[in-house]
């Protein structure tokens, strides 16, 4: 290609001031030859690309579909989490003194909330349709006695060192027991951590797991068991110190630190398949109350349960050499235990377990499900009224909603939609909430709008600390799961705490000034007595209460959201600065449900 006339490569400009260069008039870069310039070049090089893309996109249009899908799916995911990174707030209009107060709710100072706070002054304003959470996704908005020792370890004086001295809730320590690698002293699960382990956690996994005893070993194993099959050995040969904390004592070189595990009302207690229930008083007539029986002359605690469990029957009741079966009934309700001493008598089949006696049963849920209580259905005809049940996230909705629909055998609704809810057995997670074949709706909400389209209320309070670790745990690790140790240690929790916990006062005073008919539980005193709890709530759904549905509800009460504690946090998460923002709204929540003739909040709330 020739160059143009006015072009010569390799000459130097000589444009006079003023002249207008030849390669800014149109037309002209037309003219340049091939080299004339980097722009040319560049230019050239670009369009032979688009058109080579063109034609092999026009050959392969498969592929280009393809690459736009990608495309335009991460564009998606990106702008979700953009939306989703943030933390939600609590916000709303801040009310002056005595505006809009309800009845018996006067201003109570400047810790007065009501849907804003003026401790949150910071943060954005923003509206709130569905409650300060609502910024997330629709499944994210579902929801969220002692043991015995009966064997020859009752005399044993608690032994070793300063730190096992002290008696706690949780465990007490009986000494230090020869182990051997093959016939082990506990012969339950068994689990090592050879980094980390402590003497909770060990216990933790053996309470949860419903174990008698937990025992640890070489400094980082741990094992559980019902009975310990071994003799003592001294408390000089127990005496390496935990891989997670070295201030205590796990064990030795086949010795074992024992402990027995006085288990929380929160785990129940188990031997193999079947749940202790507790020692209690022979009924008045056996014979109706526990309709099934068999003497056994080599009588064991597996022998019984599975004589119960082969004949269908939920309950299994050790008396000496008898073993009785049955249901939970009204002649025989469960509910007044007796001193487990009184049913220490060991077993003719087995010496280190107790089979009760003549006058005191010792009695074991077994594996056969009470269906008393399991048909659920829809109303039959439409509810005249809503009824809501309430909650703060992470109070125990979807528990309460489990022993609803099992004490009155209608489904309960929701505000929201939860598709791992309903899989889980909530039918009535798909109805809308207006549809009225529910017999309550589960809710988070707390503004005024969202109150009064309910025309009676169940409410249902929990302690904060614990709601906000529960809420915390379901939105980093679902339902049944954990937030991660980076999470709790992270940016994330202290974010969560100031803005969900001002949140958690303003949803019960919400509740308590805007409610038409509401009824306030409390999940502390519904886990502690929760036959009396159930009728009461029961009672305000209009439904008639069954006695024998209801204590059937009682061996059925766990439901599928129960969440583990293996991996409880074994130090406390609130700083004392949060310990004292929460502990002002404690008061203010106490100061209202008085104010209302109601009982405060229970007294566990308090010390923290």
């Amino acid at each position: 290609m020739a160059c143009s006339p006015w072009y010569t490569p390799g000459a130097t400009s000589s444009l006079a001031v003023g002249e207008t260069p030849p390669w800014s008039i149109p037309g002209a870069r037309e003219q340049l030859p091939c080299g004339a310039g980097w722009w040319g070049r560049d230019e050239d090089a670009m369009a032979k690309l688009l058109v080579k893309l063109q034609r092999y996109f026009r050959r392969k249009p498969v592929r280009f579909f393809t690459l736009l899908a990608l495309y335009l799916a991460a564009g998606s995911l990106v702008f979700l989490h953009s939306g989703f990174a943030g933390e939600p707030t609590v916000t709303g209009s801040q009310r002056s003194p005595g505006a809009n107060e309800g009845p018996g709710l006067p201003y109570l100072g400047v810790m007065q909330l009501s849907r804003g706070f003026k401790a949150a002054a910071t943060m954005p304003e923003r509206g709130r349709r569905h409650g300060p959470w609502f910024k997330s996704t629709s499944k994210e908005l579902a929801e969220r006695g002692k043991a015995g020792d009966y064997g020859s370890s009752r005399s044993r004086a608690l032994r070793g060192r300063s730190g096992r001295e002290k008696e706690e809730d949780r465990a007490r320590y009986i000494g230090c027991y020869v182990d051997n690698t093959r016939q082990r002293t506990l012969r339950g699960v068994s689990f090592f951590d050879y980094k980390k382990m402590t003497v909770f956690r060990c216990q933790d996994n053996c309470a949860e797991r419903g174990y008698l005893y937990a025992g640890l070993e070489f400094g980082a194993e741990c094992y559980c068991g019902h009975k310990v099959q071994a003799s003592n050995a001294s408390e000089s040969e127990c005496n390496m110190a935990c891989k997670g904390e070295r201030s205590n004592t796990c064990g030795g070189v086949n010795r074992l630190s024992i402990y027995r595990l006085e288990l929380a009302q929160e785990s129940a207690r188990r031997y193999g398949s079947a749940i202790f229930r507790g020692c209690f008083r022979r009924p008045d007539n056996v014979s109706i109350a526990l309709p099934v029986s068999l003497f056994m002359l080599n009588m064991s605690v597996d022998k019984c349960v599975d004589f119960c469990t082969e004949k269908e029957y939920p309950l299994s009741a050790l008396a000496g050499t008898a073993c009785h079966c049955g249901f939970p009934t009204t002649l025989f309700t469960l509910h007044e235990r007796e001193d487990e001493q009184l049913c220490a008598q060991k077993c003719a089949g087995e010496e280190f377990e107790s089979c009760g006696t003549a006058e005191y049963l010792l009695v074991y849920q077994t594996q056969v499900q009470d269906n008393r209580c399991m048909d659920r259905r829809f109303l039959p005809t439409r509810a005249k009224q809503l009824v809501a049940l309430a909650s703060f996230p992470g109070a125990g909705n979807t528990w309460a909603r489990h022993l609803i629909e099992l004490a009155t055998g209608f489904y309960t609704g929701s505000y929201y939609f939860d598709g791992s809810l309903y899989n889980k057995g909530f039918k009535g997670e798909r109805d809308h909430w207006r549809s009225g074949r529910t017999i309550c709706i589960k809710t988070h909400e707390s503004g005024q709008k969202e109150i009064e389209s309910f025309d009676s209320a169940i409410l249902l309070i929990r302690n904060p600390y614990k709601a906000l670790m529960a809420e915390f745990n379901r939105k980093y690790g679902g339902h049944i799961g954990f937030a991660a140790h980076a999470h709790w240690k992270g940016k994330e929790w202290p974010e969560f705490v100031a803005n969900y916990a001002p949140w958690w006062a303003t949803h019960t005073l919400d509740w308590l000034r805007y409610g038409k008919k509401v009824l306030v539980v409390h999940f502390e005193d519904l886990k502690r007595d929760l036959f009396v709890q159930l009728q009461r709530m029961v009672g305000l759904l209009g439904i008639a209460a069954c006695q024998d549905r209801l204590l059937c509800v009682e061996g059925q009460k766990d439901g599928n959201f129960k969440r583990s504690g293996l991996r409880k946090l074994e130090y406390d998460p609130y700083t004392p600065e949060m310990r004292k923002m929460i502990s002002g709204y404690i008061k203010t929540v106490d100061t209202a449900l008085k104010l209302r003739n109601l009982s405060g909040v229970p007294d566990d709330y308090y010390p923290r």
